[in-house]
């Protein structure tokens, strides 16, 4: 079952690219006490996520830091590496957003958030969304009911909602 508004976030290991490699991020303790806003795209390079999801959160940081954000999330099915590159490439990590990795869909899986789509090259990857998280506790969430659409899970689509 999915997770919806005014479920707690299950705990989950995540990764990041840090200065001496992989790191492991426990999402729990990073959202403890904090006001996050957490975005999943299907990956990492893909035409959606790279011309418009990640975009739309770059140029919405500064909006969602008025509105007291801590930090801007972006988690996607993949590995560390893969996510560093994304992040440079797409100016997501010189913005300030944080890139984590959820290379075996553990946390994906565990919200309920996942699909398959073979004919795409797409195994175990995440729905589009974006959230709003409160001490670990989901306040907000857009979903899209098609992971090629980026338009209530856009920056814009989360900004106006809160």
């Amino acid at each position: 079952m999915a997770i919806s508004k005014g479920d707690t976030l299950p705990d989950a290991t995540l990764v990041q690219f840090g200065e001496n490699g992989p790191e492991a991020v426990e999402l729990g303790e990073k959202l403890k006490g904090r006001k996050v806003v957490i975005f999943a795209v299907p990956g990492a390079f893909t035409p959606t996520c790279h011309s418009a999801h990640v975009p739309s959160f770059i140029r919405t940081k500064n909006d969602f830091a008025e509105k007291g954000v801590d930090e801007i999330i972006c988690v996607s099915v993949n590995d560390p590496f893969v996510l560093k590159a994304w992040g440079e490439t797409t100016g997501a990590s010189e913005a300030g957003i944080t890139m984590l990795g959820d290379p075996e869909s553990a946390f994906t899986k565990a919200i309920g958030m996942d699909f398959t789509a073979p004919p795409a090259g797409l195994i175990a990857r995440s729905k589009r969304y974006a959230m709003l998280v409160e001490d670990g506790t989901v306040t907000l969430l857009h979903a899209e009911a098609n992971p090629g659409a980026c338009e209530i899970s856009a920056g814009e689509g989360l900004l106006e909602a809160m």
